[in-house]
């Protein structure tokens, strides 16, 4: 049944205009005292000079969600998210605004919530797709295939308070997996597990997206940006950013390091520390070669990779004591290049200027598909650790990174920069790039996967003399297919 909760009304619906979920003005407001005695006595005596204190935990929050939509829900502890689960699963009511859910949903809110403790593995599947809205005979027909995709063995029937979190996470997750529910709401659940079980898990809520809606939350961005369509930002209690997961989820770490940093953040134009702004790279050798023109064999399987030229405007963070200036790829011949095949060797280039003095720099990068998932990335400082020069103001550098290219699947990529100092685990960001550099494919043969990989072999041969496989080296190097 489709149902509106307006305040603390539920009346039935009919439809919501093909949405889901519709949220609109909502808000959670929780009463807080001093002491306890003081919440006895304005429940006595409800006059004007009540003694409670207001705290909202969610206020004025609205959005829409349509089926095969999912929608990542991302904010520091505290800024309302659990709240808003809560609500949406109509374990909380609103204090204010309207809430309409349309269809079965299903949650994993925390580990162990819904569990008895004292009852089984199998008496826990049971209570919770009964709260779920299956039937006796549906959950007996579906009994052999949550515990199949629980895969705890005997465990099911031992207590669950003898489980650990991963074996609470195989269970609820196996229940939620076969109850047909139209929203599936996940609360950080997929932090604990082992990763088979967690991969296992990443791929039902894939396939679960196409036909139902799906809302996460997590604090592991790269989850949030391979599963999610769109993402809200909660801070205090309040929407401060709906959009694309990739545009929201950088927008949202590009304050976390302001908060950190106390800086506000580095806009395009500016320069750092009171200085003028970075000028661009001049010499004559950033001219782009075309590296097709050097292709000795042509097929059309060939990887062609468009580079577009770096963009000095591109949103960026940091103090600004230290700001990139170009990227780019160059060939074994240092030529910086405009097209380039996968597979072939290149060097990624960062240059930078300095407007302070900066020490212990830390330069980065991270090369991401059109979702924000990083695919690879490197940076200089293991293999600087001992050798990091010290960049006075005026001082330009580089740095760079040689590695033979992968494979990519048709579409867009691209590569942002950082510089930082300090070490990977505790630093300051002096300017980080978003999408410094785009990459577009425009041809491949990579059919499966986020990339392929180059083959220093490949050969298919017949194995003689009891397993003896006698190999040609000379063919071998190149890869072979014979007997």
């Amino acid at each position: 049944m489709d149902v509106a909760r307006k305040g603390d009304s539920i009346v039935g619906m009919s439809t919501i205009d093909g949405e889901v979920i519709r949220v609109r003005g909502l808000g959670k407001c929780y009463e807080t005292y001093a002491a306890p005695h003081h919440r006895l006595l304005d429940l006595l005596w409800r006059g004007p000079h009540r003694r409670a204190r207001h705290f909202w935990s969610l206020r004025d929050l609205s959005f829409s969600v349509r089926r095969g939509e999912a929608i990542g829900i991302i904010g520091r502890n505290g800024a309302g998210k659990s709240t808003l689960l809560q609500l949406l699963c109509g374990t909380l009511d609103p204090t204010e605004g309207q809430v309409q859910v349309r269809g079965r949903v299903a949650a994993l809110l925390e580990l162990g919530a819904g569990f008895n403790p004292e009852f089984t593995g199998i008496e826990n599947v049971y209570l919770n797709a009964a709260i779920l809205g299956l039937s006796r005979a549906q959950i007996d027909a579906r009994l052999a295939d949550i515990l199949a995709f629980a895969e705890i063995g005997d465990f099911v029937h031992e207590p669950v308070k003898h489980y650990s979190s991963g074996m609470f996470l195989r269970l609820a997750f196996a229940v939620v997996a076969h109850v047909d529910a139209d929203v599936l709401i996940v609360d950080e659940a997929l932090a604990v597990g082992d990763a088979l079980f967690a991969q296992k898990c990443m791929r039902f809520l894939r396939e679960f997206r196409s036909r139902g809606v799906l809302l996460l939350v997590s604090h592991d961005i790269p989850s949030v940006t391979s599963l999610c369509d769109r993402a809200l930002w909660l801070e205090h209690g309040s929407l401060r950013m709906a959009g694309t997961a990739k545009d929201v989820t950088e927008a949202y770490l590009e304050a976390v390091y302001a908060e950190r940093q106390e800086i506000a953040g580095l806009r395009p134009n500016e320069g750092g520390a009171g200085s003028d702004m970075a000028r661009p790279a001049t010499e004559g050798d950033l001219l782009a070669h075309d590296a097709r023109r050097d292709l000795l064999i042509h097929s059309n399987l060939r990887n062609d990779l468009e580079i577009l030229p770096f963009d000095g405007e591109a949103r960026g963070f940091g103090t600004g004591h230290v700001r990139v200036n170009w990227v780019g790829i160059r060939d074994h011949a240092e030529r910086p290049l405009a097209w380039l095949v996968g597979g072939e060797e290149v060097m990624l280039e960062v240059r930078f200027e300095a407007f302070a003095q900066a020490a212990d720099l830390i330069v980065g990068f991270m090369f991401k598909d059109r979702l924000g998932q990083v695919l690879f990335g490197e940076n200089t400082y293991l293999a600087c650790l001992d050798a990091t020069p010290v960049f006075e103001a005026g001082m330009q550098g580089a740095a760079r990174f040689a590695f033979r290219l992968p494979y990519l699947p048709s579409g867009e990529y691209a590569i942002s920069v950082g510089i930082a100092a300090g070490t990977q685990e505790h630093h300051v960001q002096h300017h980080w790039v978003h999408d410094a550099l785009v990459i577009r494919c425009v041809a491949s043969h990579v059919t499966h996967g986020l990339l392929g990989v180059p083959m220093t072999s490949i050969q298919l041969q017949v194995v003689h003399d009891g397993g003896n496989l006698e190999v040609d080296r000379e063919s071998a190097t190149a890869g072979a297919c014979h007997d």
